[in-house]
């Protein structure tokens, strides 16, 4: 069973049998707070009462599992080359924070295309680390997040993630953004992060 924030979210299945190990790693024998595990792949049914203990939620048939702390995953961000090695520090506590207020934005099942851009987004694309980094070395503060969907869209389910940062002093906010293609079971990028203008 995943929980999320304290609460039974999911059933987790092996789509292959073969993956059952996959669970079994992923048990820590001392659970910590900024203990991460992500689950890539399908939600199916509402499991009946009897698979679980009388819980009635959705199962998830998973392809792929990871897990690992906040902090190692920080870590493994690669510096970007723009930002100098005596400012790795300051770029690794940027990354953390934005990390942090990504999944503390809201709660975040991955039920939602939203939630799945921003996932992805937050895992696999380090260019969202470097982009808060040099905002906060320009005194600025990451003020939203909003995920709506691309008027790309059409046949595919593709969504624009934008970020605002708002300067300290000024109070003038630049945003930036990236698409993100959500329509099947592992999201992609459609558009690297550029500046975003409101019409």
């Amino acid at each position: 069973m995943l929980t999320i924030e304290g609460l039974e979210t999911y059933i987790l299945q092996p789509r292959d049998p073969a993956d059952l190990d996959l669970l079994v790693e992923a048990m820590r024998p001392t659970p910590s707070p900024i203990d991460v595990d992500v689950v890539i792949g399908v939600r199916g049914p509402i499991a009946p009462p009897d698979l679980c203990n009388g819980l009635m939620i959705p199962i998830v048939a998973f392809d792929q599992i990871y897990s690992f702390d906040r902090d190692s995953l920080v870590a493994s961000i690669p510096r970007p080359e723009s930002i100098p090695a005596e400012r790795e520090e300051a770029f690794r506590a940027s990354a953390g924070e934005l990390f942090d207020r990504i999944m503390q934005a809201a709660d975040n099942a991955g039920a939602t295309d939203e939630d799945r851009a921003l996932n992805y987004l937050t895992m696999r694309y380090p260019p969202i680390y470097a982009t808060a980094a040099d905002a906060f070395g320009r005194n600025a503060s990451l003020t939203a997040v909003r995920v709506r969907p691309s008027s790309l869209g059409g046949v595919r389910n593709i969504v624009d993630v934008i970020f605002s940062y708002t300067n300290r002093n000024t109070d003038v906010t630049e945003k930036f953004f990236v698409r993100v293609d959500v329509t099947e079971e592992f999201p992609f990028l459609v558009t690297r992060l550029s500046p975003y203008y409101d019409r």
